[in-house]
């Protein structure tokens, strides 16, 4: 599982194929249509993003779609309803860059991607997307170690007027602070937290319109969530029980999370004595299809997987049987 390089000026060329063209004419009007076509293609890649992870191609095409949104506003004139649209559109594909860089473990690029969307969502007004943005925030905080920035990051998503219109974005914004509570130690605010977030989601309608990007955050990602949190705090049974209940309810096309999860799950057996049941579910995690590939965030699970395993039941079988399947994959 080989860190795949972000061959930036290549796939961005593949990348600017798939663009809508801009408008012939050297001034033209700018319409909903346009934003339209943009929202189709934002849909396109989450829907990539829930599949295959945060890849570099995913990344690349995501800043192209940014850019090309505000080429939009360059070249015609609009209204003001349209050009917000824009910039909460470039916005929205900024974001999904820097989430990919975050699911590759690329934190710089991913700290350039946030600023930048940062200022695109202001500009647009949007609610919504800022709080997606502050979400991503925290778990690239958290990726650093970074662990107050995490929760001030997470604390701001809360504070969003997404969350005091809609109790699903606020349960959203409270697992995303439980999980930053977690990390940083504090057990007591962390279970706290995740008890507002159970409960905001069993408040929300569940029909309601929403953004396309928060159609990942149904009852599954919830149940993930939440054994995070108590994996966190060192309570992996509890961690265990969640991960099923999440794997049983993961709808299909969500194959990056199914991975990730799995991985998390193997953690947590191991983690409570289990070694043969850890790497029976750690074996299903890795890759079965010729130039099969984890995210690097999963294969960094993976990792640490091994290193436990190796350190816990360095003889056992399981250990040797994983370690013959795991090393000659780990560099695919």
């Amino acid at each position: 599982m080989r860190r795949r390089t972000f061959a930036g000026k290549v796939i961005g060329l593949v990348a600017a194929t798939a663009l809508p063209p801009l408008p012939t004419a050297s001034y033209r009007r700018i319409g909903m249509s346009d934003t339209e076509r943009l929202r189709v293609a934002f849909a396109e890649l989450v829907a990539s993003d829930n599949a295959t992870g945060g890849t570099p191609s995913l990344e690349t095409r995501a800043v192209a779609f940014a850019h090309h949104a505000m080429e939009l506003q360059a070249v015609g004139s609009a209204t003001q309803r349209v050009r917000a649209r824009l910039y909460e559109l470039a916005a929205a594909f900024t974001g999904t860059a820097l989430w990919a860089a975050v699911d590759s473990c690329e934190p710089e690029r991913a700290q350039r991607h946030l600023e930048r969307a940062m200022t695109l969502a202001g500009l647009s007004g949007s609610a919504e997307i800022t709080l997606r943005l502050w979400g991503h925030a925290g778990i690239l905080a958290r990726q650093t170690r970074e662990f107050n920035d995490a929760i001030a990051a997470a604390t701001a998503a809360r504070a969003s007027a997404a969350c005091r219109r809609d109790p699903r974005f606020r349960s959203l914004a409270h697992a995303r602070l439980a999980s930053a509570y977690a990390g940083a130690k504090q057990p007591t605010a962390a279970l706290r937290t995740l008890e507002h977030a159970i409960k905001a989601f069993d408040g929300a309608d569940p029909h309601a319109d929403r953004p396309v990007w928060m159609g990942f955050y149904d009852r599954a990602e919830l149940q993930g969530l939440s054994a995070l949190v108590h994996a966190g705090v060192g309570r992996h049974d509890e961690a265990e029980a969640h991960l099923h209940h999440t794997l049983s309810l993961l709808r299909p096309g969500f194959n990056r999370n199914r991975s990730y999860y799995r991985s998390h799950l193997a953690l947590a057996q191991l983690r409570q004595g289990e070694a043969e049941q850890a790497c029976t579910t750690a074996l299903s995690v890795l890759p079965t299809q010729p130039g099969g590939s984890l995210t690097e965030r999963t294969s960094r699970l993976l990792t640490e997987f091994t290193a436990e395993l190796n350190s816990v039941a360095p003889r056992a079988r399981c250990t040797t049987e994983w370690m013959d399947q795991y090393r000659p994959r780990r560099l695919q």
